[in-house]
């Protein structure tokens, strides 16, 4: 029985519970909507950018494996800038998920309400985002193992709809549809595995609940593996499914690709099935999100990187319930009011630095506490770095601007704690 304090959290979280928050994290808007925007800049060779983008991903997946590890606390790479590194990286890297995962949240949650609208449309989708955004808020605060079980129930759904496509569609593929199979080059390729690596990231969630995982040294590792190997093959999968059956052009024209598919089939009731998919992915997303945000703000209000209000944790349930509640406000926010457009742009910037240092982390890692060769952060440094500086300026120097933002706000959280 875990002996508990008022400061700490309940590890309550299953090998089966962590495979399914990052399933949950990294199943969404990446298959339902960055496959097609990857199909228009590089035609079907986009499947070779899946592969780039899994692989680059994979090593980030090992780098925060062996880090997690030996450092289960809450904050993932946060924490491991701050032990291995020094300061200014680990609250570089707090401060760029919450910025990236945030922007995302809002965008998942006005997904979900587009999505589910097509259900039942009553009202406006903006009603059913809001509504998610309080139910999962809400579930939140019930316990880890409470979220944990609800995601897994999402999880499944979603797997299931994606599955059914499959079946649906493979018999329906047209192998010319992959000619020609790379009509932008080796440039669209690469744009496309930049594009892509993003829908993978997921698998890091895991790492930022680390505090909360059963044996987090032999649990974690594994759930990572799993989880970034199945979303590999499930990606894959769906991937060559969707271009069989109506090609790379009809997919780049949607703003829903899978959508477009599941109208070229004629299976029963394949639509339905396909739109309940998609609004599952979005919610298992949105809840991951709020799960790792509320994380990362008890980590960094036990350092004063945050105001310590943000360190509590309910006496019953055992969770940051105030980082939680503040989490579901600023997503109520953003979904109520849209988006800055460069905030959104940015995260993509930032999330790569966050993963970057993530690998310089690893690479800096005693040897006794290595699982997998040093070889594999380097190779996942260079992968970040140079998908980093592929991204276009005005992405690059909105991401520095809020991480310039973020020391300003931590100066003045400084003057003050």
């Amino acid at each position: 029985m875990q002996k508990l304090n008022d400061k700490d959290l309940l590890r309550s979280l299953t090998l089966k519970d962590a495979v399914g928050i990052g399933l949950g994290a990294i199943i969404g808007a990446g298959i339902f909507v960055v496959t097609g925007i990857a199909a228009g800049v590089s035609g079907p060779a986009f499947l070779i950018g899946l592969l780039i983008a899994g692989i680059i991903a994979t090593f980030n997946a090992l780098s925060s494996a062996q880090l997690a590890a030996i450092y289960p606390n809450s904050g993932g790479t946060y924490e491991y800038g701050y032990i291995l590194l020094n300061p200014i990286l680990g609250f570089s890297a707090g401060w760029m998920f919450l910025i990236s995962k945030l922007a995302a949240a809002g965008v998942v949650a006005m997904g979900f309400g587009s999505y589910f609208y097509q259900l039942f449309p009553i009202g406006s989708p903006i009603i059913f985002s809001v509504l998610a955004v309080l139910f999962l808020t809400f579930a939140n605060i019930f316990g880890i193992k409470k979220a944990g079980s609800l995601n897994l129930v999402i999880v499944a759904v979603t797997i299931f709809s994606l599955l059914y496509l499959a079946a649906s569609g493979i018999p329906e593929i047209k192998i010319e549809n992959f000619k020609p199979f790379a009509p932008f080059g080796i440039a669209g390729i690469a744009e496309a595995a930049a594009l892509l690596f993003f829908a993978f990231t997921g698998y890091a969630r895991i790492a930022t609940l680390a505090e909360e995982v059963v044996e987090p040294k032999k649990t974690i590792p594994k759930a990572i593996i799993i989880t970034i190997v199945s979303s590999i093959i499930l990606y894959s999968l769906i991937s060559v499914v969707a271009i069989g059956v109506i090609g790379a052009e009809n997919m780049a024209k949607s703003t829903s690709p899978l959508q477009e598919v599941a109208n070229a089939l004629s299976t029963p009731g394949i639509k339905s099935v396909i739109t309940i998919g998609a609004s599952t992915a979005m919610l298992g997303v949105l809840l991951s999100q709020i799960l790792g945000i509320s994380r990362m703000m008890l980590a960094m209000a036990r350092r004063r990187d945050l105001p310590p209000v943000f360190e509590r944790i309910h006496s019953r349930f055992r969770v940051p319930h105030v980082g939680i509640i503040f989490t579901g406000f600023i997503i109520l926010i953003l979904t109520l009011v849209g988006f800055f457009e460069f905030i959104v742009r940015a995260a993509t910037f930032t999330i790569l630095l966050y993963y970057s240092i993530t690998n310089i982390a690893a690479i800096r890692q005693p040897e006794k506490d290595r699982m997998y060769s040093k070889i594999i952060p380097i190779l996942g440094l260079i992968g970040c770095l140079v998908m980093s500086i592929s991204l276009p300026l005005n992405v690059i120097t909105s991401g520095c601007s809020l991480l310039v933002g973020g020391f300003l706000l931590k100066f003045i959280i400084y003057k003050i704690y």
